[in-house]
């Protein structure tokens, strides 16, 4: 981490001048102005200042590669050329701007010719290696370093877990003797950025046992947590923490807070927070778009959409992927082809493949198979696995072989190893009674060495979560939950129009139904 020039004040004992205490005052003034991002107020300051010190340079320094990456050149001027001395704090300035903006030649040079490094010298050029996605080059360095303090370990573990190597930084992690709150932050949110939100939690209670203070990080990571897992009572706990310790006023609290009750199903909790909300920026609003449009409320996705036009806040890409995926929702095939190409017209935003996967899913569950073929194949970019995944998804619906065929195609040549487009191209080949390709695509399948994954869910009840794996029948409470997917195989057979739910259930024998169990487990619990 860069140690601050505004960190290195002169001694703290009155001023014997007033020379002095200008001195102190400008260097100040120049600090505050480099937080500010007003690179030009700073510079007048310090060229008015009668008298400079190594603290004043060091302060413009920082401010010039603080202001962006086209002030670096200056910045690296000034220390090369026009600085009359240096101490650890310069270098450290120069090394950290060089990181901060991607020049990892530059860094490197200056790390090497520093004449003295304290701590803070190799966690800066840690900590960019790191970002910069240099992890080999942090090792080394790592295990080169003649002193590491807790920075260095989280900054390490933090590494580790960005990069999926999750149990290397637990490892870490649980060498660290004197943790501080950031330490506990780095492991909680690896957890949660790998997917182990369980082990997030158990962690977070962890700490709380050991009296660690939590600050926003913490509580942002663990409501992301319960968000996944969708802990409802776990969510309004963290929720009572925030209160109790007055950490709920931040908007990105508030924005994961909406997101998990949004996520646990209470998205009217959701809009109370926005409510509630006094400084509402765009993931605020995107957030409670969202959480309308997982839960179908289009009419009020599209007058959230419009509210925040009003404001004079301007979309972006992710506000119409929302947006389209309430209008999917309903069926709105005509607004969501209006409001994909108002992207582009209105707001100069280029869809993403998540924007052209949501289309081609939308005119898919329509049944328009074609034009959602000539959507894919009009893309300015290769279309991603989602693309051909929704088109695929559709021809099993609908039973179109040919154009399942080919997104079975394509989606095998991205991911040779996934079962799914082999199983689903089984059944579509099923449905048209094409029992040959059936065998075909189940040989293919053994020669590659393809195995079906078996899917699963949970759901917590009484405190108590449960897991569910396809084809497993071992849960104490089989039996009724038998007779829970009975009752709704029945009324599920009862609804008209919905050839997606038939085609689903025809062919799926009881155990095979066991991999939806957890999707019925709010049944059960009635």
């Amino acid at each position: 981490m860069l140690c601050c020039p505004e960190l290195q004040m002169l001694p703290l004992r009155r001023p014997a001048s007033l020379a002095a205490r200008r001195l102190l005052r400008d260097n100040q003034r120049i600090s505050a102005l480099a937080r500010a991002g007003d690179v030009a107020a700073a510079r007048r300051v310090f060229d008015s200042m009668p008298h400079r010190d190594v603290v004043s340079w060091n302060a413009l320094l920082t401010a010039l590669w603080r202001a962006g990456r086209h002030h670096l050149p200056a910045a690296r001027r000034l220390f090369d050329e026009a600085m009359p001395s240096r101490d650890v704090v310069s270098w450290n300035s120069i090394i950290a701007g060089c990181l901060a903006h991607g020049d990892l030649d530059a860094a490197s040079a200056y790390f090497a010719c520093a004449p003295k490094r304290n701590e803070a010298t190799w966690n800066a050029m840690l900590a960019g290696l790191l970002r910069l996605g240099r992890a080999d080059d942090a090792d080394r360095l790592f295990g080169e370093m003649p002193k590491r303090n807790v920075v260095s370990y989280t900054t390490m573990v933090d590494g580790l877990a960005r990069r999926g190597d999750v149990e290397s930084a637990r490892r870490l992690f649980d060498g660290i003797r004197a943790k501080d709150v950031i330490s506990w932050n780095a492991m909680i949110a690896g957890y949660v950025h790998n997917g182990h939100g369980e082990e997030a939690m158990r962690l977070h209670a962890v700490m709380f046992r050991e009296d660690v203070k939590p600050d926003h990080a913490t509580l942002i990571a663990v409501l992301t947590a319960c968000s996944a897992l969708a802990l409802l009572r776990q969510g309004k706990s963290t929720h009572a923490i925030a209160i109790k310790a007055m950490l709920e006023s931040g908007v990105s609290f508030s924005n994961a807070l909406m997101t998990m009750y949004s996520k646990c199903g209470n998205v009217g909790e959701s809009e109370l927070v926005f409510i509630n909300l006094r400084t509402k920026d765009i993931v605020s609003w995107n957030t409670i778009i969202a959480a309308y449009a997982q839960h179908g409320k289009y009419q009020k996705v599209i007058a959230l959409f419009h509210e925040m036009e009003v404001t004079g806040l301007i979309p972006d890409d992710i506000t119409f992927l929302s947006v389209l995926s309430a209008c999917g929702h309903v069926g709105m095939v005509d607004a969501s082809l209006k409001l994909f190409d108002l992207m582009s017209s209105k707001y100069a935003i280029s869809p993403r493949a998540e924007h052209y996967a949501c289309i081609v899913d939308i005119l898919s569950r329509a049944g328009q198979l074609e034009k959602a073929s000539s959507y894919i194949k009009d893309m300015p970019l290769e279309a991603e696995k989602n693309v051909w995944g929704s088109l695929l998804g559709a021809c099993q619906i609908h039973g179109n072989v040919q154009l399942g065929e080919l997104a079975a195609k394509m989606l095998v040549q991205s991911d040779s190893e996934s079962s799914g487009p082999y199983v689903i191209l089984s059944n579509i080949y099923a449905a048209a009674g094409m029992w040959g390709q059936v065998n075909q695509v189940r040989g293919q399948m053994k020669e590659r060495g393809v195995k079906k994954q078996p899917g699963y869910s949970w759901t917590e009840i009484a405190n108590e979560v449960h897991m569910f794996v396809g084809g497993d029948a071992s849960h104490p409470e089989m039996r009724k939950i038998i007779s829970e997917l009975r009752k709704i195989s029945f009324h599920m057979r009862m609804v008209t129009n919905e050839a997606h739910i038939m085609i689903f259930l025809a062919n799926k024998s009881e155990p095979m139904l066991l991999t939806v169990m957890g999707k019925v487990m709010l049944a059960w619990q009635s």
